[in-house]
């Protein structure tokens, strides 16, 4: 299918794009061999070919979650700056 450039400057003026002339010839060709292989991809023989989403079987590759112990509480307030011995200390946001 081949893309006309007033097709291209239509396209353009809805999505609100500025192109230039160069711009509109390139894009026309480009947009042009972007059709004619997807109408090649039309005609590939899919019979026997099952759908699917992707190509390859998918699996969870993370590592299962295991508790541990955290730090202690002396070592996470050490770079705090200002803390009661048990949490951190911030200003207030909302009074009241």
């Amino acid at each position: 299918m081949k893309i006309s450039e007033d097709v291209v400057r239509h396209v353009a003026r809805l999505a609100r794009l500025a192109v230039c002339d160069e711009e509109v010839h390139g894009l026309a060709s480009q947009l042009s061999d972007i059709l004619e292989y997807a109408e090649q991809l039309q005609q590939v023989d899919l019979t026997g070919v099952a759908p699917t989403s992707h190509p390859f079987p998918l699996k969870n590759v993370l590592r299962t979650d295991v508790p541990r112990p955290g730090l202690p509480r002396e070592v996470l307030l050490a770079n705090a700056p200002d803390d009661d011995g048990e949490q951190i200390r911030v200003p207030a946001v909302l009074e009241g």
